[in-house]
């Protein structure tokens, strides 16, 4: 694959895509703010059992 195929397969891929409107990005943002919360509650359940085996141990 060559830099002008290359090129090429981008220009392509731009032309499919769309720019989104404000509902969809503000799906977009509830989604990832749904995400960072429950990694960041996981996160939180596991240093709580953690510091209660500490206690216990």
């Amino acid at each position: 694959m060559g830099v002008l195929d290359l090129m090429k397969s981008i220009r392509q891929m731009l032309r499919l895509t769309k720019k989104s409107d404000w509902g969809e990005f503000r799906l977009y943002i509830k989604l990832t703010l749904i995400g960072v919360a429950a990694i960041g509650a996981i996160g939180f359940i596991i240093k709580i059992i953690g510091s209660a085996f500490k206690l216990f141990f």
